[in-house]
């Protein structure tokens, strides 16, 4: 990712645009070699999370790969809607985020601080996901969910959509 060409994360609502004040986040173009290897690694894991939701799982969007800088966020979303700006949101079902950092408070000492993952499931308490790498976390695209602000440090992460 370090060599990658970055830009900022859009959002996805009447008009693909980016809003400094909903998501401070860098997309970053990887080489083929890299995308490649990211595609097949969650292709491979389509199995296990069919068998884990229970959802019949069709094509994937694509993996994206984004960076948080220090300041970086994502205010509260979901993945999943019906916007002219992207017809494919409203079919997304299964919302996909693999952490290639780790946090401080997951025991690096040299991670980021900031940057958990956190839900908001249907009439439960948030759930926080902190970012260790290499972790698969999946949930519907419908879930409210954001990224809080990444204190020190960088946190990187791969994000994709099974329709």
């Amino acid at each position: 990712m370090d060599r990658g060409a970055s830009d900022p994360a859009e959002v996805l609502e009447d008009e693909v645009e980016h809003r400094d004040h909903v998501r401070r986040t860098l997309s970053i173009e990887v080489d083929p070699t890299t995308l490649a290897a990211v595609e097949h690694a969650l292709e491979a894991a389509r199995p296990n999370l069919a068998a884990l939701t229970g959802l019949p799982l069709g094509v994937r969007e694509g993996a994206g790969f984004l960076r948080y800088l220090p300041g970086g966020f994502y205010r509260p979303h979901r993945d999943r809607g019906d916007v002219p700006s992207w017809p494919g949101a409203a079919r997304r079902q299964l919302a996909v985020v693999v952490f290639l950092t780790t946090a401080r408070e997951a025991g690096d000492p040299e991670g980021f601080t900031g940057g958990v993952l956190r839900l908001y499931p249907e009439a439960r308490e948030p759930i926080d996901v902190v970012p260790v790498e290499g972790l698969l976390v999946a949930f519907p695209a419908t879930t409210l969910h954001e990224v809080t602000r990444v204190g020190e440090a960088v946190r990187d992460a791969v994000v994709d959509w099974f329709y």
